[in-house]
């Protein structure tokens, strides 16, 4: 982090309504500050952020997220899934035996953006396999609202749900100004 390290309970966030202490801002969990970038993006001193519900908004709204994973001899993988941000988690299935799901197997940590380059969020943690069958019945609703169909999990189906470490958020038209980064606890 630069040399102008910030004061985090004296950051602010703006909003299109109104500014808010970036503390209050941020999920229970996390910090909020600036992402780890070149000096020259930063500029000024920054003592304004998006606020939380910015990310989360786009997460929960999102169609199509894309899933970057590690293939086992180092090279990247990039996959477009259908998931559903619930309770601080994406969650996400797809089947089995999906290079996505062996590249998980293998090295659990992924990174996961959603679809737009001008309203940016990303997401970085770590996938773990949950039960399908529980989460069948709880995403259902949301599954027909959103992609109008209901959950399903065929045979050989897995799913996986990533609890943020970092979560990056910014627009194109106020970047970077308005960059933020939370960084959760784990």
């Amino acid at each position: 982090m630069p040399a102008k390290k910030q004061s985090r309970a004296k950051a602010t966030v703006k909003s299109s309504q109104r500014t808010t202490r970036a503390t209050e801002a941020a999920p229970h969990d996390a910090t909020v500050g600036l992402p780890h970038m070149p000096a020259m993006y930063i500029g000024q001193k920054r003592d304004k952020f998006l606020p939380w519900r910015h990310a989360e908004e786009r997460l929960i709204r999102s169609r199509s997220d894309w899933i970057c994973t590690t293939r086992p001899d180092g090279r990247p993988h990039s996959a477009p899934v259908w998931g559903f941000w619930d309770d601080g988690a994406l969650y996400f299935g797809t089947h089995r035996e999906t290079r996505k799901a062996r590249n998980i197997e293998r090295n659990p940590s992924v990174s996961i953006h959603l679809e737009s380059g001008d309203d940016v969020v990303i997401l970085e943690g770590r996938a773990e396999e949950v039960d399908p069958k529980a989460l069948t019945k709880r995403f259902d609703a949301a599954s027909r609202k959103k992609y109008r169909m209901p959950m399903m999990i065929p045979p050989g189906g897995v799913m996986f749900r990533v609890k943020p470490r970092v979560v990056l958020a910014w627009t194109e038209k106020e970047f970077p100004t308005n960059s933020t980064r939370w960084e959760f606890r784990v």
